[in-house]
Formats: C-alpha cells, structure tokens, sequence
C-alpha cells in the first residue's frame, strides 16, 4: 500500500460515522437518550428487551410503544426474547431481589450482554442506556451500575446521556466521540428535567415514567414465589403466563386452582390449559373457567376445586350445585355446595 492509500484509508476512517446500540424502551429516559446522542452525529441502533413479566426494558405500560418510538427516531430495532433463560436466573439471582420478586441488578445484566452483544455484531463503539442515576434504588446507583459493567465486560463503553456529567467518563467521551458538555445532568426520582427536554426535542403527550415490572407488583410477586417454592423443577412460560389472570388458590403442594374473573380471563384460560390440566365447570350456571394444575388431586381436593367454582358462579349459594370436571382420560360430576369465604382466603394465594 502507497502512502497515498494509507491517508486515504486513514481519512476514511475518521470520517466514518460512529455508531451506538441503544436500549430502548417506550418511555421516555431512553428516548432522550437516543436524541442527545444523535445530536452529536452518532448513528444509532436500538435493542429492545422483553421478559416474561416485563414489556421491554422499561417496565409494563410503555413496552407497546417502543416500535412507535423506533419509527419516531429513524433507527433500526432489533427485538430480543428472554425467555426460560430468565426463568432459570429468577429462581436464585446472583444479586438477589428488590422489594418484590425483581432481580434488578441480574435482569440488567443480561440486557447489557445483549446490548455488547449486538454492539460487536455490528462494529458500533458504545452503548447508550436511558437510566438516571438515583431513579431506582436497587440497579441505578453507582454501585450497582459498577457492578453490572463489570459483570458484563461494559466498563468504560456504557453512555448514560442524561446522568453523565455525575458518572465517570467513559470511553467514548476520552477519545472524543461524544462531547461531555453536550450530556446531562440529572438525578434522582423527580421527571421535571425530563419534562423539559422532551419540550426541547418536541415530544408530545410524553409518557410517564413507567411503573417498573410485574415482579415489582406485590400481588404478582406472591403468585411468583409461590409458584417457585411449590415447583420441583422450573416454572415454564406457560406457567408464568397463567400467574397474569384469574383468581389462584394453592390447594395443596404442587397442586393449584386459577379461576377466571370475566369472559376474556376465561377465553386465555382455555388457550393456556394443557393436556394434563382438570378442567372444572359449572353446570346450568354461568360461571368461570376453572383449571386444575399439579399432580394428580385427591376426591376431597377434586371437591373442595369444585366447591370454589360454584362459589364465582350465578348458581344459587344455599343449594347444591351440579359441577363437571374433565381432563386427560377423567371426567366426573360432583353436586356440591359453595365453598365458605374463611376457607377460601386461606387458600388464596
């Protein structure tokens, strides 16, 4: 190669535009992320992330947006599925859990890894997160972001556009990718910085910081934990997708019931039941669908199942009731009465 061909392979490669992957949800954090970053002429290519129990990277309630927000922003997106991996991890995180059942510090690790992963596919630079130090208490402090980068191999090529100027620099600020004035300066839990910049970029109507996953709700991280102390093996996705609807009551060890709360609950139930489900209905009487799930029950189990269901039936709550259960080479009747309230509750999970 002359030295003609070096300058000009050199001078190619400065004017090369850097690229960054970045991990985008439909609220708001990382969609001023992105922008500042496109701001400094950085081309950018987004990774979103969806769990079992949460709509991409951000939480429930924005997840159905980040197509929207990709389109808005004139970026490729590539969707990325954790499916039983995330399951596998739940069981006993490295990090533990958060005020529920949510693995934060564990969960953004394996989007980080996806992110690097994506980020070397495609010879990007950097990485750009939406996070805001001191927003969530267990996987936004300085620690923890530590210790997920150092988990992950992502010291240094980790940009978080709203809160660097309160982090260290990073990598592409030191070789001159990105300028450090040009980045935010925002911490803790308040949205009014946000707010601002989303005026300044011309969002309309932005979306209110999302409420975390469903491992953070109280009542959903109950049916979780039970169903990982009551399961030998792990729990799979058709399990965890049952946990999202209905009534559960724990009948006994491994065996549970999930009662249908309206029409549409008992529709997805009926799509969710397996072959070796008991299905548990109310004769001459509107009421829900019922499935049985674990190892084989007892007549009295069968009973007290049935009991429940004509409980939240419209069948009559001073008379017997005709009850038929069905499954995988069983099916029975039963004329029973409702199940009282004290013993419902203390099955109820």
């Amino acid at each position: 190669m002359t030295k003609n061909d070096k300058r000009g392979a050199n001078l190619k490669n400065k004017s090369r535009k850097k690229k960054a992957v970045a991990l985008l949800s439909g609220g708001l954090d990382s969609n001023l992320a992105i922008r500042m970053i496109q701001d400094q002429g950085i081309d950018v290519e987004a990774v979103a992330i969806k769990t079992p129990f949460c709509d991409f990277d951000c939480g429930k309630g924005c997840g159905h947006r980040v197509k929207e927000v990709a389109t808005e922003l004139g970026i490729a997106l590539k969707t990325i599925y954790f499916g039983e991996e995330y399951l596998q991890m739940l069981k006993n995180p490295k990090h533990g859990y958060g005020s529920g059942m949510n693995p934060c510090i564990d969960c953004r690790s394996m989007m980080y890894n996806a992110a690097k992963d994506h980020m070397e596919n495609i010879g990007a630079e950097f990485i750009i997160t939406g996070e805001v130090l001191g927003q969530r208490p267990m996987s936004q402090n300085k620690n923890a972001l530590s210790i997920i980068e150092s988990e992950t191999g992502t010291k240094g090529v980790v940009v978080r556009p709203l809160s660097a100027k309160h982090l260290p620099i990073t990598d592409p600020e030191k070789k001159g990718f990105i300028k450090r004035e040009n980045l935010g300066y925002i911490k803790g839990r308040s949205r009014k910085e946000q707010i601002k910049l989303a005026e300044k970029y011309d969002i309309n109507d932005p979306p209110n910081s999302a409420g975390g996953c469903l491992l953070t709700d109280p009542i959903f991280s109950k049916r979780i934990k039970d169903l990982y102390e009551h399961n030998i093996t792990i729990p799979d996705i058709n399990d965890v997708e049952l946990l999202k609807i209905g009534r559960h009551f724990r009948i006994s060890g491994e065996k549970k019931l999930i009662v249908g709360r309206n029409r549409e609950e008992n529709t997805v139930l009926e799509a969710l039941a397996i072959k070796k489900d008991l299905k548990i209905i109310v004769k001459d009487y509107v009421g829900p669908t019922c499935i049985f799930r674990g190892k084989k029950p007892t007549k009295d189990e069968i009973i007290m199942c049935a009991r429940i269901a004509v409980r939240y039936s419209d069948a009559p709550k001073n008379d017997y009731s005709i009850v038929k259960i069905c499954g995988h080479a069983y099916e029975n009747e039963f004329s029973v009465m409702p199940l009282d309230e004290y013993s419902i509750d203390n099955i109820r999970i």
